[in-house]
């Protein structure tokens, strides 16, 4: 272990129970029926697997992801108590022969936030839904809410039996039932449980003073908590620095119910900030900055004595052991990180900074997969939720391989056949490893993908792949070897545009890559991803940016989590970036761009029309001329399958932006799973 980070890793006593060091897991869902079990409410062994690997890798504190105690849920806690405690046991001797502790968070689940569930995710009181404001969710009853405190102290005694070291209250925090109960702004109600702060947290004092008396005053109970809102109004989230009046819990508030919290007996205040209006907040994209929540919360422990933890892009190990060396904080909360590396506590032990696999904030792998229901997992890291199963073991022959490409795909394909045991040469045709990531990381909020091209490039040495640089291979130099990937990716899709050969027209990868867009006025024509990223960098440089797109949406890319969609709306708006949908430039000449916006009579929210007149299947035309110094245009790529056609055979492989181009995370999958059968 290195003395630097010797505050990190020491001991930390939450209630009774010593952890044995600052670094907790911070709690994410866990839904899908191999990972979870419907019959029992217990994670399988698959399930315990994926938390017990983290603690395996050095992980102090696990915090598993909200198990309901909402009965008519479908899944609860309480649905089968002598099943969920048999069968937790192998998760917890588990995580505690790995020398960790183990506290499973237990929730009243979402309230306003229920997504497709109006009527059965009660709120406080009646109050708009936040995936759909045209309905309004219903208002509990004094009945629900005396039987939602008796089952958190039922589900925390069935965590005790089972050998859990503590629960987790889920959560005045992100806007979640019981933080919808402690604010104002969404609590209506007018009996105890509403109107006053004391009676806004009735239900939360209740409930852990429930828990004590089940399970003794020793059994910790931690709350989830956010610090301040960042909410604007319904359905609007504030961005970092900026001014706006908050609507849900302030500093004022947060520090007088962080003391009553700690009054009312709870033992650790597991602390983050945001709501589902501000999203972002509590699962921070790459847009936010890193340790994003740490000054607010370190703002917390100055008026409570029990343990504080902070989430949120928090992987620096450096600052968090010179902010608990401080006293400023005490547990560093890592979720995503773990997930791309679940040894990231064992590095940072170790001083091997450069050997963490580095997540990317993409919520790709993570918060995409848990919404759709589908395993947890990561982007970067495709063992993830499939510790056993996914587990790279020798190959019994031992071959000798080619990868074509040395793109994040090329990169990955080789790393997993050299762990394999088989021997690697990797061609790349340029001068550079990386492909189109080099140009997907080049701005400035995309550091992650810098450590990450930096990580690749590091395990290529480490594993003895061999490099061969400013080598485009041909169809002749594919002779001789046994297996074959071919990961040539992408050329970007081009328009035929008239006014599109001036000079003050670039493609994406130009643009971030290659060219300094000196013009005031830029029209970004694409509204995916990347263009939004584009003109989102372009704009907080003080550029004049109109993005103009075909269809009717924007960010209309498969897999991209709300948190990230949101943020990047709130972005744009902020940065006054013009948005034309459903709009195709013409023509580009003498510094205009002339574009055509198809007017659709979309109906309102009442389901009527918005307009006075019938407007046509194909809609009314509406022209703009639109000043443009300089126009970027970023609509997709063509996959470059050539060489594979040429050389296709049952040992040639096509993988990545070659075959189909989509994201970071298809194309690291792909790869791994061709290269570990092979």
């Amino acid at each position: 272990m290195t003395a630097k980070f010797e505050q990190l890793f020491s001991p930390l006593q939450i209630g009774s129970v010593e952890i044995p060091n600052r670094i907790a897991m911070m709690p994410m869902g866990v839904f899908s029926a191999r990972l979870l079990s419907t019959e029992t409410v217990a994670y399988t062994k698959e399930g315990a697997d994926y938390y017990i690997e983290r603690a395996k890798g050095g992980t102090g504190l696990i915090i598993t992801g909200l198990m309901p105690v909402v009965a008519n849920m479908g899944f609860c806690i309480l649905n089968n108590p002598e099943g969920y405690v048999k069968e937790m046991k192998y998760l917890m001797d588990g995580v505690h022969e790995a020398g960790s502790k183990v506290f499973v968070q237990l929730t009243a689940l979402t309230g306003r936030a229920n997504h497709g569930l109006v009527g059965i995710c009660p709120a406080p009181a009646p109050i708009q839904n936040v995936w759909d404001p045209t309905k309004t969710d219903r208002g509990m009853s004094r009945e629900e809410i005396k039987e939602y405190i008796q089952n958190f102290a039922k589900g925390a005694k069935l965590v005790q039996e089972a050998g859990g070291d503590g629960v987790e209250i889920h959560a005045v925090h992100e806007g979640y039932l019981l933080d919808q109960f402690a604010i104002s702004f969404f609590n209506r109600r007018t009996d105890e449980y509403g109107g006053s702060l004391e009676n806004r947290l009735r239900i939360i004092k209740e409930i852990v003073e429930a828990i004590k008396d089940a399970c003794g005053q020793n059994f910790p109970v931690s709350m989830r908590y956010s610090v301040k809102s960042y909410v604007k109004d319904f359905n609007r989230g504030a961005i970092p620095g900026e001014t706006f009046e908050e609507k849900g819990r302030d500093y004022e508030e947060s520090f007088i119910v962080a003391k009553k919290l700690e009054e009312f007996g709870y033992d650790m205040l597991n602390c983050d900030n945001g709501s589902y209006d501000s999203w972002f907040w509590a699962h921070p994209p790459m847009y936010m900055p890193k340790a994003c929540n740490l000054e607010d919360v370190m703002k917390v422990k100055e008026v409570v004595s029990i343990p504080v933890a902070c989430a949120g892009r928090f992987d620096d190990p450096a600052l968090a052991n010179q902010v608990i060396a401080e006293g400023k904080l005490d547990i560093m909360g890592m979720g995503r990180p773990l997930l791309a590396d679940p040894y990231a506590p064992q590095k940072f032990s170790q001083g091997r900074l450069d050997d963490v696999r580095p997540c990317i904030y993409c919520h790709q792998g993570c918060l995409g997969r848990i919404f759709q229901f589908k395993d947890i997992s990561c982007a970067v890291n495709p063992a993830c939720g499939r510790e056993k199963s996914y587990a790279l073991t020798p190959s019994d022959t031992k071959k000798k391989v080619m990868v074509v490409g040395g793109g994040i795909g090329g990169m990955e394909a080789a790393r997993v056949a050299a762990i394999r045991g088989h021997e690697v040469d990797l061609f790349e045709k340029t001068d550079q490893l990386g492909g189109v990531f080099v140009v997907a990381s080049t701005p400035d909020f995309k550091e992650d993908d810098r450590q990450l091209l930096a990580w690749y490039k590091k395990q290529m040495k480490d594993l003895h792949v061999t490099i061969h640089m400013n080598s485009e291979v041909t169809e002749a130099q594919t002779k001789g070897y046994d297996e074959i990937f071919v990961a040539t990716g992408a050329n970007e899709r081009r328009l035929d545009t008239p006014g599109f050969d001036s000079d003050h027209v670039t493609y994406a990868i130009d643009a971030l890559r290659y060219k300094e867009i000196e013009g005031e006025n830029v029209v970004v024509v694409g509204g995916g991803l990347t263009g939004c990223e584009i003109a989102y960098d372009l704009a907080k440089k003080g550029k004049k940016v109109t993005i103009v797109e075909a269809s009717e949406t924007i960010l209309n890319a498969f897999g991209l989590s709300a948190a990230n969609y949101n943020m990047m709306m709130e972005l744009l708006d902020y940065y006054q970036v013009t948005v034309l949908k459903n709009s195709v430039v013409d023509n580009f000449a003498d510094g205009t761009a002339f574009v055509t916006e198809t007017v659709k009579n979309y109906p309102n929210v009442a389901n009527r029309a918005q307009h006075m007149f019938a407007l046509g299947v194909q809609g009314m035309p509406k022209l703009h001329e639109i000043p443009a110094d300089d126009i970027i245009v970023s609509v997709g790529y063509i996959p470059d399958d050539a060489l594979y056609h040429a050389i296709k055979a049952d040992h040639v492989h096509l993988i990545g932006d070659a075959k189909k181009p989509t994201n970071v995370m298809d194309a690291i999958w792909a790869a791994y799973e061709a290269a570990m059968n092979v």
